[in-house]
């Protein structure tokens, strides 16, 4: 698997993904780190298929006792159904997740990991040096869900929003905004139910000073391709499974 630092002065954030060796039926993921002094936070750490190799990356990092807390933006398997593997190797942690999958991220195997719940109009992430926001993102897809902002580092990890499927091969950041549309249309508007949703959060969302956009699929955005995206994601009609 590969990591990738993507910002890195007075804390770090580094992004996990690509890994050639993931079972081939296994959908390609993003997962990243935010690293600060001695302490560490994993977000949305991945699935219990792509563990072993995670594990393995974050630990050419930090040491395993510097992974304070953990975060599951929502429920889905892909982002933490590896939850019980990680309780073992960091049983005193913290999870950081919406009150509202508590119980069913439950169901992955959780009996020391300290769960804090995110009520819905968000909160924040103390790591000391650095306070990260918790933007709420309900709908988008899931019904609670929440997405990371980074301000001393202008980064936004936005979960399922901005994700395109890709092979694992796929360059780390989008180089050309038009060519990266047609990889992910159907995904918006397929996942994505609710068009009142996505204005409400593209408005919080554009309050915001982001330099990269880091979604859970895909390629990151950079610079004004963080514009391009929000004009073409508010543009475009979502929750279309529904005639």
């Amino acid at each position: 698997m590969k990591s990738i630092k993507i910002y890195d002065q007075a804390h770090e954030w580094i992004v996990f993904g690509r890994d050639p060796d993931k079972p081939e039926k296994i959908i390609d993921t993003n997962q990243y780190m935010v690293k600060v002094g001695d302490r560490a936070l994993l977000l949305d750490p991945g699935g219990t298929e792509i563990f072993a190799p995670m594990l393995t990356a974050v630990l050419e990092h930090v040491r395993v006792d510097q992974i304070t807390d953990l975060f599951a933006s929502h429920q889905d398997p892909d982002i933490i159904s590896s939850l019980g593997l990680w309780e073992e190797a960091v049983p005193g942690s913290r999870l950081h997740t919406p009150w509202l999958w508590e119980g069913f991220i439950r169901h992955f195997g959780s009996h020391k990991i300290e769960f804090v719940p995110i009520p819905d109009e968000g909160g924040t992430i103390d790591m000391g040096a650095i306070k990260l926001q918790l933007i709420p993102a309900h709908y988008l897809h899931a019904s609670g869900n929440f997405h990371v902002y980074d301000p001393v580092a202008n980064v936004l990890m936005s979960g399922d929003v901005g994700a395109a499927l890709e092979a694992s091969e796929a360059p780390m950041f989008v180089e050309n905004f038009s060519e990266h549309v047609g990889k992910m249309k159907m995904f918006h508007q397929r996942w994505m139910p609710s068009n009142r949703a996505k204005q409400d959060w593209i408005q919080r969302v554009r309050e915001l000073d982001i330099e990269i956009m880091a979604p859970q699929h895909g390629r990151m955005f950079k610079g004004e391709d963080v514009g391009r995206f929000l004009d073409w994601f508010e543009a475009l009609e979502v929750g279309v499974a529904v005639p």
